[in-house]
């Protein structure tokens, strides 16, 4: 009886350490095994907070090489817009010196069929002088002919004196308007300034020079109104 009642103090006993130690053990180990959790739940915010600022900072990357790249093309499109615009104002400046120079040749050369109709004139006026002999227009006597009358003699000098006058009024306006007259007599012919109406041989003269000048020619400003028509020297033979 009393070995029943020793084992059964045993067995209490024991149930009791057991259920003691295992009250006991939720108060104490759980304060031990929440340190790694709160130390690892520490270190995976960290691991995120670093995440985090990695995708900004690669956001920000990605923006700024997006802008970079915008602001390369914008500098490359100011850089062909400036160089058109510059050819255009090239092409401009020099629209306006071709349209001012057409403008002063229209202006300069306006007059040229006026002044190429009044030649003929000039022409007509200039035989006329020289249709009157030295001799009619001089009161001395000639030792080949009889003498001239008074009254005949001023007539002749008043002709002369009319057309010679009506000649230099010509001459005159048409130097108001830049044309003027050039005989080419003893110089090279130029095809540009000169018209051949014959050749022929002519001892002493260098094959190609002007010997003879039928109508002399007008220039206006630079360029050739009329080219004189000449006869020119050939080789003998």
């Amino acid at each position: 009886m009393a070995s029943a009642l020793l084992s059964s103090f045993k067995s209490s006993t024991a149930t009791f350490s057991s259920r003691s130690l295992a009250r006991a053990a939720p108060r104490h180990i759980p304060a031990v095994s929440r340190l790694p959790r709160r130390y690892y739940s520490e270190d995976k915010s960290a691991n995120s907070a670093t995440e985090q600022e990695k995708k900004e900072e690669t956001k920000v990357d990605d923006k700024y090489a997006e802008v970079t790249e915008k602001l390369k093309a914008k500098e490359a499109e100011v850089v062909d817009l400036t160089g058109r615009l510059r050819y255009l104002q090239a092409d401009f400046v020099n629209l306006q010196r071709n349209a001012a120079r057409e403008k002063e040749q229209t202006r300069d050369y306006a007059i040229s069929k006026f002044a190429s109709n009044l030649l003929e004139t000039v022409d007509v006026l200039a035989i006329a002088l020289k249709s009157v002999p030295e001799a009619a227009l001089s009161k001395e006597k000639s030792d080949s002919s009889e003498p001239l009358s008074k009254s005949h003699g001023e007539y002749l000098q008043d002709l002369h004196t009319g057309v010679e006058m009506t000649h230099r009024l010509l001459l005159q306006t048409l130097f108001k308007y830049h044309v003027k007259p050039f005989d080419p007599t003893g110089e090279k012919f130029d095809p540009n300034f000169h018209e051949a109406l014959y050749q022929a041989p002519i001892p002493g003269k260098e094959p190609g020079t002007v010997v003879d000048c039928q109508k002399i020619g007008y220039t206006i400003k630079d360029r050739v109104l009329r080219a004189a028509q000449v006869g020119v020297a050939q080789e003998t033979s």
